[in-house]
């Protein structure tokens, strides 16, 4: 598995923690910013992730803000992605089963980086159910080509 994160000033700490499971855990990453707590813009750093994993390059993403708002808005503009706020292991959970969220999006300020390692390690874990819920993301991918 390959995973592209990225995060604003706002989401490098809890950033270095997901990218330190990463690291100890053996899971290829690629990293693209911010590399500090020097203020920066999310967006640009979102599109890039998100275009990684959009174009296969990468399994899943991790994307980090001081919300998670921002990031997640940013993300789901990138055809084909599915970028998903969590703030719970419920949601981490769903998301991946239902949704099939290929990018995890959280808020260096309202998760501490022990929940969100927790949450990186559901979201990584759990399989896409399919079934009922593939026709709900092929609706999503409609809604793209502006069929739905």
């Amino acid at each position: 598995m390959k995973v592209a994160i990225g995060c604003d000033h706002g989401g490098f700490a809890l950033k270095e923690a997901v990218r330190a499971y990463l690291e100890q855990n053996h899971i290829d990453y690629k990293d693209f910013g911010a590399y500090s707590e020097e203020s920066v813009d999310y967006a640009p750093i979102a599109a890039q992730a998100a275009r990684y994993v959009a174009s296969g390059q990468a399994d899943r993403g991790v994307l980090i803000c001081s919300t998670g708002i921002g990031i997640s808005i940013a993300a789901n503009k990138v055809k084909g992605i599915r970028a998903a706020l969590c703030t719970n292991e419920f949601c981490a959970e769903m998301t991946r089963r239902h949704n099939d969220a290929n990018i995890l999006c959280m808020g260096g300020k309202v998760v501490d980086p022990e929940t969100g390692v927790k949450l990186l390690e559901i979201f990584l874990e759990t399989e896409f159910e399919g079934g009922r819920h593939q026709r709900r993301i092929d609706q999503i991918a409609q809604i793209e080509e502006g069929v739905l």
